[in-house]
This record gives C-alpha cells, sequence and structure tokens, in this order.
C-alpha cells in the first residue's frame, strides 16, 4: 500500500499520538483522575495516532480519497 499521511500531517500525527497516548498511560497510573476507561481509550486512541504516523498509512484517509503524502 502506498502511503497517503505526509509532511506537516505526519509530524502532527507523531507529536500529538504521543501526548494523547502518554496522558492515557498517565490517567491509568492513577496520575490524573480522569479513570482507567478513559485512560485506556486516550492510550489507544493515541497509540492508533501515532502508529497511523509511523507508517503513513490511514485507513480513513484511504476510504475518504485524502492523500496528503507529496510525490515527486
Amino acid at each position: 500500500m502506498e502511503p497517503n499521511v505526509g509532511g506537516l500531517d505526519r509530524t502532527a500525527r507523531l507529536v500529538g499520538g504521543l501526548l494523547v497516548a502518554l496522558v492515557g498511560i498517565v490517567s491509568l497510573a492513577g496520575l490524573l483522575p480522569l479513570g482507567s476507561t478513559v485512560g485506556a481509550g486516550l492510550a489507544l486512541v493515541g497509540a492508533i495516532v501515532f502508529g497511523t504516523g509511523l507508517t503513513q498509512q490511514c485507513l480513513a484517509y484511504r476510504l475518504f480519497g485524502v492523500d496528503t503524502c507529496k510525490r515527486t
């Protein structure tokens, strides 16, 4: 499969996904009063967003025909 996530979009996914996952993990550790369900959800969503940045592939983008990856 060809990459469909690139440039600023990829950077935002890597940074944002990591931050959201960390907030979820901190919440699961009991250091934030968000609860374990919210913490698990944030950790999962953050990991998925971070993963799409790493692989440069987003299923939702593919379904809707979006491509932010520049090709030369």
